[in-house]
């Protein structure tokens, strides 16, 4: 579904990416790991369009969109909840999820039933600010914001980060519903190894900017595996 190719990324002289592939599947959660700084952040920035590539390839179902601008990107499919979640604070939680609606045609402009199946609370908080939420509920409403666009990419940016553990729980079944139920392709930027290796089905593991282990979740055991993600 969602292909990086040899990519490289700068920000001025500084290199960020270096000759960087992933490949993401429908139905299947790939998380990406490393310590911090070492490019992933950057990564999820080039996939979603948020910062051009100097070199290499993006491409969605086989067609290459790494010269689209980030609204293009969301019309094809691509949804991202970034880290630090980035709602609108003055916003209600209704007109929050509504702004999902900017890649849609008007007949689409609904938002899905499953979003306040997945996350109860949403449905219970309407008519409140977004910035009067906690921070976990917060994030469960950044990825019903993504829902709402009808992906079929998300991309996750630390979505556990700062989040009560009960909260954190919510998030784990909301994602394995997406890929189980929905089918989604998963891209998952993490930090919290067990919530990893609970979900799951492939890790790519990064260094100093590039990848440096692709494959199967099992590999998180392997002791040379988790010397990189040790400080």
């Amino acid at each position: 579904m969602l292909e990086v190719e040899n990519a490289d990324l700068h920000y001025g002289a500084a290199q960020a990416l270096r000759g960087v592939s992933l490949t993401a599947r429908s139905g299947e959660i790939t998380c990406v790991l490393g310590r911090n700084g070492v490019g992933k952040t950057s990564l999820m920035r080039a996939i979603v369009g948020h910062h051009p590539l100097t070199q290499g390839s993006v491409r969605l179902d086989g067609v290459a969109i790494d010269r689209k601008a980030a609204y293009d990107r969301a019309r094809a499919g691509i949804a991202f909840v970034p880290q630090g979640r980035e709602i609108f604070p003055l916003l209600t939680v209704r007109e929050n999820l509504e702004t999902g609606y900017a890649p849609l045609k008007s007949g689409e402009r609904l938002i899905p039933d499953h979003v306040f199946e997945l996350f109860p609370v949403l449905g219970d908080m309407l008519a409140r600010r977004g910035g009067d939420l906690s921070g976990g509920q917060q994030q469960q409403l950044a990825i019903g914001r993504a829902l709402v666009t009808r992906p079929k990419i998300l991309v996750l940016d630390e979505p556990t980060e700062g989040i009560q553990p009960s909260i954190i729980k919510d998030i784990g079944r909301a994602i394995r519903y997406l890929r189980d139920s929905a089918g989604l392709a998963i891209v998952l930027v993490e930090q919290y190894l067990d919530f990893c290796r609970e979900l799951a089905d492939r890790v790519t593991i990064m260094d100093r900017g590039q990848v440096v282990h692709h494959g199967p979740a099992e590999d998180l055991d392997r002791a040379d595996i988790r010397a990189h993600l040790t400080v």
